[in-house]
């Protein structure tokens, strides 16, 4: 599950990295804005990722995560938090932080990019897990070359 989040949020923070003043049409704004503004874009989306993510990650075996998410008060304290110092870094303190302010509908393209990540990781459920891990694959090798250097050392 962790996997296909990762690869997510990767291939779309990469994708408007390289493509990002095109996709989010910024091709009328001044360079130096049009940079700006989808660097703002990228860090507000990625931070979106991260809240929603949040959510996924409270109970990763279980297939609904928001059962009983209210009861818990620190994580509600937590994500709450994380999301009004987001609005905050982003609307009022884009000097200190080298970012602009974004225009509505580049706020809802970053929610919903977010979002994505909850259908995304049902999904990923699944996925079936192997019961032994991949690095067990590898232990042998490990250890048979670990124990050829010592007995190289000592012979």
């Amino acid at each position: 599950m962790e996997f296909l989040q990762a690869i997510y949020q990767i291939a779309i923070l990469l994708i408007f990295n390289f493509s990002g003043k095109k996709i989010l049409r910024l091709q009328n704004e001044s360079p130096d804005n049009a940079e700006k503004m989808k660097n703002t874009f990228i860090f507000n989306t990625f931070v979106f990722c991260q809240i929603f993510n949040e959510f996924n990650a409270r109970k990763p075996e279980e297939r609904n995560v928001f059962k009983g998410v209210t009861k818990n008060h620190l994580f509600m304290g937590i994500v709450c938090v994380t999301t009004v110092f987001q609005i905050l870094i982003v609307e009022f303190l884009g000097k200190f932080f080298k970012i602009v302010r974004l225009n509505w509908s580049l706020w809802l393209v970053s929610v919903a990019i977010g979002v994505v990540s909850w259908p995304l990781a049902y999904l990923g459920k699944f996925i079936p897990v192997p019961v032994r891990p991949l690095q067990a694959y590898f232990k042998p090798c490990w250890k048979s070359s670990r124990r050829d250097e010592e007995e190289g050392r000592q012979g």
